[in-house]
């Protein structure tokens, strides 16, 4: 099977990339940890041709890129295109890479304007185009959990609105630099959805999730006066603020009977999966990685990048 583009997923801290064929279909795989961070300010054609060139890439492959590849702080900034956003109105955002022998295009993030809630995404947009046949033209929210999970709104097709939750990120930062680092200690602790403290600590933030900054403090007070463990405190942190980001975004977002789309992979996936549960949320789940390649390979075939074109993988 030959290739026809490198679809590539460049966040902030990891990199992946996959030589797809002319059907979509994965033929060969590469991660690692030069991110955005690792790769700026002229690291990118070094790390990404390296790469291609071990994978057994030919020259002329072109490659698609989303993520934080095309920020400001990235590789080439591909602009925001603002909501409501079409699938199509986001592939036709993308930018080139000046002066570069392989056709290079990184995707566009979308942007949410409005003063009274302003918000970003980039990567996100891919996976949504990844799913788009599975969502039609009807109205869709979908949940991707992740360092700052995002809710959407789908419409027509159509990126209609989102919101930002930094779940992912409060429990790092609280873990790691806030009393309740003392709770948790160095170590990380993995995380199990049937783990009954977990669950308990997510059900009470869905009942009253703006009593969350109180709850904090009790995974402190709990060990000193409880002995609640190391592994314990991470439970009852995580079900803390996944709950309560659910309950938030349930209220905004959610109507009754109707199912949470949950685009999400690893770890996070059961969790998210519990903690919707809990809320009585029928979800439709999708792997996250899956999506992002649908989503790429999506945008080089709307492009015209993914034609017949370079040697065996």
């Amino acid at each position: 099977m030959r290739a026809r583009i490198a679809a590539v997923d460049w966040g902030t801290s990891r990199l992946r990339i996959w030589l797809l064929d002319e059907a979509g279909s994965v033929l060969a795989e590469r991660r690692s940890d030069e991110g955005m961070l690792a790769a700026r300010p002229d690291g990118f054609a070094r790390i990404l041709e390296g790469h291609l060139a071990a994978m057994g890439a030919p020259a002329e492959l072109p490659a698609i890129i989303c993520g934080m590849a095309g920020s400001r702080q990235g590789w080439v900034e591909a602009p925001y295109v603002a909501v409501p956003a079409s699938m199509q109105g986001i592939f036709a955002g993308a930018a080139s890479i000046p002066g570069s022998q392989r056709d290079i295009r990184i995707l566009p993030g979308v942007a949410q304007r409005d003063p009274a809630s302003p918000d970003v995404m980039r990567g996100e947009e891919t996976q949504l185009a990844g799913i788009a046949s599975l969502l039609g033209s009807d109205t869709h929210i979908v949940c991707m959990p992740g360092t700052h999970s995002k809710w959407v709104e789908i419409s027509g097709g159509s990126i209609a609105g989102f919101a930002t939750y930094m779940t992912g990120e409060l429990f790092s930062v609280l873990a790691g630099h806030s009393i309740l680092s003392h709770s948790l200690g160095a170590e990380s602790h993995a995380v199990s959805a049937t783990d009954p403290l977990f669950r308990r600590w997510c059900q009470d933030s869905l009942s009253e999730p703006g009593d969350v900054s109180a709850r904090l403090f009790r995974i402190r007070a709990s060990t000193l006066l409880l002995d609640l463990q190391a592994d314990q405190a991470a439970a009852a942190l995580s079900g803390l603020l996944i709950g309560a980001e659910v309950a938030s975004a349930s209220r905004r977002f959610t109507r009754p009977g109707a199912p949470v789309v949950l685009v999400a992979s690893g770890a996070l996936r059961p969790l998210y999966e519990a903690a919707l549960g809990l809320a009585g949320i029928e979800i439709r789940p999708v792997e996250a990685d899956e999506a992002v390649r649908a989503g790429l390979y999506a945008a080089a075939r709307h492009l015209g990048m993914a034609e017949p074109a370079g040697a065996t993988a």
